[in-house]
């Protein structure tokens, strides 16, 4: 395979982070090809202590074909992802397009990586906060069979990219002037800094967002278990990177703290955080810029047989989006 290496989406917060993340893990690539939706004429990136001009997708596409990673969003990805495939390239997306299709994998490469074979050209990358709840569950679910999670999340302001972060920002500067910034032009339908709001995606008519049928749906699909009963509550607050989930999940069988601790341990991916050694808990702060998923907060749920509850937080640029992609295609390449 061609070592080009495409970004589509690289001005963006994931996008920039995709790059800085090829870097730190060497990724064997001769040529990144940066792409930007609007505006790429004069923008450049930097990778490798280079700067790299931006292209559009219409041009990246007459490159060579290599690995491409999209970050621009579904309707982006909706429309060019196919495109790439048929010119030869292998894409990873990290949109929300393609993950329930039936034909596309939805991997997370530590709990279902072995499934990817020299056929797949198009890989799914899940949800920011479903990767870091799956992983978490995974070991669990391996030893013990997950029947049921209630979730709860709590989402910082970088998942709504560059402009969740401008928000809150202006938010906090207005605050401390004293002046009250109009709701006009925010990602948000309210005010998001020294508040929380529990509506993350379009409402279903369910009563559901779109966000908590992501996490109910990818997480039935990663864990390859169609039974297992979800329910989510998706919840955005005033931390700029991180999130964190709450997480209540019960078992078919019964389970010692002690096992599932060291089934924590022992698994990639994952820092259980023990009383032993602190606090018994991680925060947003401890996490940003890591490639970890901490676990913390074990204790039985004293209401249900078999239940646990469990704290997860991780950067949701890393592992909850550019490194999970990134670690896909460490796999592509090997075929």
């Amino acid at each position: 395979m061609n070592r080009n290496v495409m970004v589509a989406g690289a001005t963006g917060l994931v996008g920039r982070t995709m790059i800085k993340i090829l870097e730190e893990r060497n990724f064997p690539a001769d040529h990144l090809v940066a792409v930007a939706s609007e505006r790429p004429e004069g923008r450049t990136v930097s990778f490798r202590g280079k700067k790299i001009g931006v292209t559009t997708l219409p041009a990246a596409l007459k490159e060579e074909p290599g690995i491409a990673f999209f970050s621009a969003g579904k309707d982006v990805s909706g429309t060019w992802a196919p495109l790439f495939v048929q010119a030869g390239w292998k894409v990873v997306d990290n949109s929300s397009c393609w993950r329930m299709s039936g034909n596309v994998k939805l991997v997370v490469p530590e709990i279902n990586g072995s499934l990817l074979s020299p056929d797949d050209r198009l890989v799914a990358n899940p949800n920011c906060s479903t990767i870091q709840m799956v992983l978490a569950l995974a070991p669990l679910h391996n030893r013990y069979r997950l029947q049921r999670i209630v979730a709860c999340t709590y989402q910082a302001v970088t998942g709504s990219g560059q402009k969740g972060v401008e928000r809150i920002l202006a938010e906090r500067k207005a605050w401390v002037a004293g002046n009250p910034l109009p709701l006009s032009g925010s990602v948000y339908p309210c005010p998001i800094d020294l508040n929380v709001i529990p509506d993350i995606g379009a409402l279903t008519p369910d009563g559901y967002t779109e966000e908590e049928i992501k996490m109910r749906e990818e997480t039935r699909k990663i864990l390859g278990d169609a039974k297992i009963g979800v329910s989510a509550t998706c919840v955005r607050v005033p931390v700029i990177a991180s999130h964190c989930v709450a997480v209540n999940a019960r078992f078919a069988e019964p389970f010692s703290l002690e096992d599932v601790c060291s089934l924590i341990k022992s698994f990639p991916g994952l820092v259980l955080n023990d009383f032993s050694a602190g606090h018994g808990f991680a925060v947003p702060l401890e996490a940003e810029g890591t490639d970890t998923v901490y676990v913390g907060r074990i204790r039985r749920d004293p209401t249900e047989e078999n239940t646990l509850e469990l704290w997860t937080v991780a950067d949701n640029l890393r592992k909850g989006a550019a490194l999970n992609a990134i670690q896909i295609g460490e796999l592509l390449l090997q075929f």
